[in-house]
């Protein structure tokens, strides 16, 4: 970054990485962002990956929208568009990586590295340095030498145990810079469940993380040190086609993983959206598309079976629009979800399956997807699947996509299609490339 906070470049970006998933990387991360916004900086972000959750903390931290950025499940040209997008309106973009700096799908394909290669960014290393000490100098040095197309340009130091050993640790690493040792402070660390962190709209108490979260790098990280080079300028390019010209999306704590760079992408091909809360039990608006997103559905089961505007307004709707839903949104389609406890909650019924959480199973990874009808979209796609539940009972429909794994490995079909229904577990991200 440029030698003052306050005087960042227009549109520069850098890439804060780890050595691994749980090193500290995203309350780092969000500590940042929320401390550079109280110095006045336009700070935006965006996160590496297909991860939902990660970007809503980051909203709550800048007040800016904050989008994927996806090198394996998104065209290379896209991922550089929505980049570019995060640029034009700040002063500097700061880009979350994903698990550790080289991890990615088969080949380390998709990296938090493949991203810092294709966008010229500089990568912050946060390293996780409570259980060592001397012995961080060859960990640095295995990853600023393991690629030689990124530029690993600077180190904090996290969970560090005292202010000697932040000095014993700071003596080891020559040749790099370290621009903070952040103490362990076990109150900032961001609760979880079966599907990463809990939401950021469910946390009471996230304001205050955030503030305190930027006291501690105000105090200990030297904001001013902070390493960015210029975005490259990019055109916008277009994501996925609407589902139709009018859709009606379902938005709320049961519905909450939608894609950013999608909706908004549709939005800016003329698309009207109406967003609806199957939770509040709204009515469905008129739509020639609905879109039930995934999210949590099964910690809301009970009172989505009670909803009854929703489900009766969903029914009525199933002649006339296109309804698709994906993972949580599937389930919701399906017959019945089965919770934890074995109790079975009935759904809408437009699909012949039931989902169960009774036995946990999980369900990881990347997914390129044939259609089998020009529906969804007329296109093969690119997505990703995450899950731990099941399906104990499907009946007779359509498979709606045939699908292989990272590794061009054939799965099982995915999803299902009833006439203008359908939906599966993949969480689709983008049109396979070219």
């Amino acid at each position: 970054m440029s030698k003052a906070c306050g005087r960042v470049r227009l549109a520069e970006g850098l890439i804060i990485a780890a050595p691994s998933s749980g090193s500290g990387k995203t309350v780092v991360t969000l500590a940042i962002l929320r401390a550079l916004k109280r110095l006045g900086v336009n700070v935006a972000s965006a996160k590496a990956g297909p991860d939902y959750i990660d970007p809503r903390f980051h909203e709550a931290a800048t007040a800016k929208p904050c989008l994927n950025l996806d090198p394996w499940a998104m065209r290379s040209a896209l991922v550089k568009s929505l980049l570019a997008k995060q640029a034009r309106d700040a002063e500097l973009v700061i880009v979350e990586g994903v698990m550790g700096l080289f991890d990615g799908a088969e080949n380390a394909q998709g990296s938090t590295a493949d991203l810092a290669a294709a966008t010229g960014l500089p990568v912050v290393l946060v390293v996780d340095a409570s259980r060592q000490a001397q012995s961080v100098a060859a960990l640095v040095h295995g990853f600023k030498t393991w690629r030689q197309d990124i530029n690993l340009a600077a180190i904090i130091l996290n969970r560090v145990g005292s202010p000697r050993h932040a000095e014993v640790l700071k003596a080891s690493l020559k040749g790099i810079p370290v621009i903070g040792a952040l103490p362990r402070l076990d109150h900032l660390e961001l609760p979880s469940r079966h599907l990463g962190l809990v939401q950021a709209d469910e946390l009471e108490t996230l304001e205050t993380f955030l503030e305190q979260a930027a006291d501690a790098v105000a105090e200990h990280l030297d904001l001013g040190a902070l390493p960015s080079e210029p975005v490259a300028r990019f055109a916008a390019m277009p994501c996925l086609p609407p589902l139709a010209q009018t859709m009606a999306i379902a938005r709320d704590e049961a519905f909450g993983f939608l894609y950013a760079h999608l909706w908004t992408s549709w939005q800016a091909q003329g698309a009207e959206l109406k967003f609806f809360s199957p939770l509040a039990d709204d009515h469905i608006p008129h739509a020639q598309a609905i879109f039930l997103p995934g999210g949590y559905p099964e910690l809301h089961a009970e009172k989505l079976a009670a909803a009854t505007k929703f489900r009766r307004t969903l029914l009525m709707a199933a002649d006339k629009a296109l309804i698709y839903g994906e993972c949580g949104g599937f389930m919701v389609l399906g017959d019945a979800i089965i919770d934890a406890k074995g109790k079975r909650h009935a759904m809408t019924g437009l699909l012949p399956v039931t989902t169960s959480l009774e036995k946990r199973k999980l369900h990881l990874g990347y997914r390129r997807l044939t259609h089998n009808s020009p529906l969804p979209w007329a296109t093969n796609l690119r997505g990703h699947e995450f899950h731990y539940s099941t399906t104990t009972n499907m009946g007779q429909a359509d498979a709606l996509f045939t699908a292989m794994d990272s590794r061009n490995a054939p799965l099982a079909p995915m999803g299902l299609q009833k006439g203008s229904v359908m939906g599966s577990y993949a969480h689709i991200i983008d049109a396979e490339p070219s």
